[in-house]
């Protein structure tokens, strides 16, 4: 459930209806609606309760400091893959204390920084990393938590570009090699060796893998123990998904009743690392039309694009696409391509999509783009980066405003024998 809903025809988030947001922001812009984030935290925790866990947002899904905050206010922990994220997460109001450091390329100086504030966990993704760790953490006198993050060699049923937990993917340890890197570790100054960690995708649709994944890590966790491992700790990742089109992802309770199920009784501390389903619904991209093209085909162009929004031309994703002002009862409905104007045939964010007629400057919103959508967003075409806006209730905010052109040219500097070219 979301709360972006048709009231008398008119889409709203929220209290407040989007062609007021327009009139105020313009358009292109994001939207984020405040009670439907807070409905999705509570509904998982919910799911979860008794089991303990530790629930890290996952910021990469969308690290607007407003969205951390509101997240991080209900209760939850980051989880972070880069120095920038850290930084960006403790100045939203997260402390170190609850902070997951994950990522399979962390560099000496991202160490050094979550060294010195005392995170809560490093997720270890390689021997190198480490030995790294281990020798920054004996030079600055600390001691590091550590979970080392185990390739279970499982499928996430997920698209390619997304699925993490296969033998072919660049993250973590083959579970095969688990032991050696434990004993390694163990025997390495600087660190706290407490726990195992896995995520093998994104976007997942199934229990099955989830329960094929935790049963390994588990599993692993008991010959650790066994052999004198004193491990207390068990990340189980994210990657749950959401329904974008027609996808039927797993109910958070059935999530929740299988890691209750398969973690009773062992004696550990739980760590999740949910993004998208905290936050992919809660989240629209709204648009104007330009015009509409029809040659061949009909083209509906809009002043969005795939440097707003990239997931459509990177993983072929679907994402409803519906007016702000709903069609009359008896509109005609016709197949249409959603586009941008950027020069890329990939700039299309939908294709045959059953639309009524849309006129200049009609208003659309993009749904369930709450998750790698302005995260993802890049200035190509020298387009601007778009605003975001939060609601809450009958309020509503620019929490990133608009990036201004000559702002964006700015960032240009001249060499030297160029200084009489850039005025």
């Amino acid at each position: 459930m979301d709360h972006f809903q048709y009231r008398n025809g008119v889409l709203h988030a929220e209290d407040v209806p989007i062609p007021d947001i327009a009139a105020a922001i313009g358009t292109p812009f994001y939207c984020y609606s405040t009670a439907t984030m807070t409905r999705h935290y509570n509904v998982l925790t919910g799911a979860l309760d008794g089991t303990g866990a530790k629930v890290c947002y996952a910021i990469k899904a969308n690290s607007n400091q407003a969205v951390i905050r509101t997240l991080v206010e209900l209760g939850a922990g980051v989880d972070v893959i880069s120095g920038g994220e850290l930084t960006r997460a403790l100045a939203a109001g997260a402390v170190p204390g609850d902070v997951v450091f994950a990522g399979p390329g962390k560099t000496r100086e991202e160490l050094v920084q979550a060294l010195a504030l005392g995170i809560y966990q490093f997720n270890v993704e390689s021997e190198p990393e480490l030995r790294l760790l281990s020798a920054l953490a004996a030079e600055m006198g600390k001691v590091a938590p550590v979970s080392i993050r185990v390739n279970p060699d499982v499928d996430a049923g997920t698209h390619e570009k997304i699925t993490t937990g296969r033998n072919q993917n660049k993250f973590g340890i083959p579970i095969g090699r688990a032991m050696e890197i434990f004993e390694l570790g163990a025997a390495l100054p600087g660190l706290a060796m407490l726990g195992v960690a896995i995520h093998i995708g994104s976007q997942i649709t199934d229990l099955a893998p989830f329960e094929a994944a935790f049963d390994k890590a588990l599993g692993l966790i008991d010959e650790l123990r066994a052999a004198g491992h004193e491990i207390r700790r068990c990340n189980l990742g994210g990657g749950l998904g959401i329904p974008y089109g027609g996808e039927t992802p797993p109910a958070p309770a059935a999530y929740g009743a299988m890691v209750k199920r398969m973690t009773a009784n062992r004696n550990l501390d739980l760590v999740l690392e949910p993004g998208r389903v905290l936050v992919g619904n809660a989240g629209i991209l709204v648009a104007r039309v330009i015009h509409e093209k029809h040659e061949g085909r009909r083209f509906v162009i809009i002043d969005a694009a795939m440097n707003d929004l990239i997931r459509p031309a990177m993983y072929d994703s679907w994402h409803d696409i519906v007016p702000v002002l709903a069609p009359a009862p008896d509109a005609v409905l016709a197949a249409a391509d959603v586009v941008g104007p950027i020069c890329e045939t990939g700039d299309t964010l939908a294709k045959g999509r059953d639309l009524a007629p849309l006129a200049p400057n009609d208003l659309i919103a993009v749904r369930s783009a709450g998750a790698y959508g302005a995260v993802m967003a890049s200035t190509y075409n020298s387009r601007p980066l778009v605003a975001e806006v939060m609601v809450k209730a009958d309020l509503f905010a620019a929490i990133r405003p608009r990036q201004d052109i000559d702002d964006l040219i700015a960032l240009d500097q001249a060499p030297p024998w160029q200084q009489t070219i850039f005025a």
